[in-house]
């Protein structure tokens, strides 16, 4: 019998919704109550699962919350699990992404905010700063998007540890080939439209939303934009624009299909100054062709109009479906690859991510 688990980060709390055998969710109690959980990762690399935590505590700062028992009980290294080196100058502010690493067992990615990677060996329990990408020249120009300075997308290859991608909100797509030890900018072909003319093709300090990959096709990387979503098909050497048939350009999601590398869905919104889905529906964009031509799936979904944003983490695609979460606490999920959608949970706090994993 195989068992789905979604986790689902809210701004007061993390809840976890469970299903056998392919029947309905059920929705668990609440864990960290008023307390915020940006970001969750569900690590199904081992024996046993290990959900990991990524919490605000408010007054006492970011942290990373751990367990191995599917959430009955959580646990926190005895010293800080992430925290910057006395002479960066640095604090941590928030834990924006977990990444567990398909091809290093023991080892968990995090991005965090101000803009910077850590790589844990513990399984997520403890974490270093990578110095390679905090030393990069381009750093001391990189500048705070609308959600602050936040390291918020890593891509691990699947089999090749060496090779790396993250996106930092506003630096861009920056990629390593040596496991970290040095980076470049990848950002040729994406467009920055708030930048002056003449000067909207940088190296550098492009909004990236969000950036996906599948497994089957590592080199193959979709990305959403502050304004366009681009394909690259030779990992962020250069990038196509995919968007210009889509209702808007402008979005915060975008993830790919498990199953099929070509396969990708965005959820677009009205505009940068009016974040509410286009013209008041949800819609979900699907394009089974990497980006060539998109098409609206909505069946399931709520009658207009609606308002809620979804945001960038608040989307996600797993053997167990297509789900997404909206800021005012609704979850809605698929399972037949967007073409009908049901609700999963409702009258949430604001969702700000979700993942999902068939245990």
């Amino acid at each position: 019998m195989s068992e789905a688990i979604l986790a689902i980060g809210t701004r007061k709390g993390l809840f976890l919704a469970r299903s056998g055998d392919g029947g309905p969710f059920e929705v668990g109690p609440i864990h960290f109550s008023t307390v915020a959980v940006p970001a969750v990762a569900i690590d199904t690399r081992g024996d046993t699962p290990r959900l990991l935590a990524g919490i605000e505590y408010g007054h006492f700062g970011p942290s990373v919350m751990y367990s191995d028992d599917l959430g009955e009980t959580w646990r926190e290294a005895d010293r800080a699990p992430i925290a910057f080196p006395e002479d960066s100058g640095a604090t941590l502010e928030r834990v924006w992404q977990l990444l567990p690493s398909p091809s290093e067992p023991d080892v968990v990615w995090a991005g965090v905010e101000p803009g910077a990677l850590f790589r844990s060996e513990d399984g997520g329990v403890t974490y270093e700063l990578v110095e390679g990408l905090w030393r990069h020249p381009h750093r001391e120009q990189w500048q705070p998007g609308g959600g602050g300075l936040c390291l918020h997308t890593i891509l691990n290859h699947p089999t090749d540890p060496k090779v790396l991608g993250v996106a930092i909100s506003t630096g861009g797509f920056y990629r390593s080939t040596d496991g970290g030890a040095s980076w470049e900018a990848a950002n040729q072909g994406i467009r920055a439209p708030f930048l002056p003319e003449g000067q909207q093709y940088p190296e550098f300090g492009q909004c990236v939303h969000k950036v996906t990959v599948h497994p089957a096709r590592p080199e193959r990387l979709f990305l959403q934009h502050h304004f366009g979503v681009y394909r690259s098909d030779d990992f962020g050497s250069s990038w196509k624009d995919i968007g210009s048939s889509l209702p808007s350009d402008f979005g915060f999601p975008i993830v790919v299909d498990p199953a099929r590398p070509d396969t990708v869905y965005v959820l677009p919104l009205q505009a940068d100054m009016d974040r509410t889905p286009v013209e008041h529906r949800y819609r979900v964009y699907r394009s089974d062709d990497a980006g060539d031509t998109w098409r609206p799936l909505a069946e399931g979904l709520p009658e207009p109009p609606v308002y809620a944003t979804v945001l960038r983490d608040a989307m996600t695609a797993s053997e167990a479906g297509v789900f997404f979460g909206t800021r005012d606490g609704c979850v809605y999920g698929s399972r037949d690859g967007g073409e009908s959608w049901s609700q999963v949970a409702a009258h949430l706090p604001d969702v700000q991510t979700v993942r999902a994993a068939v245990l």
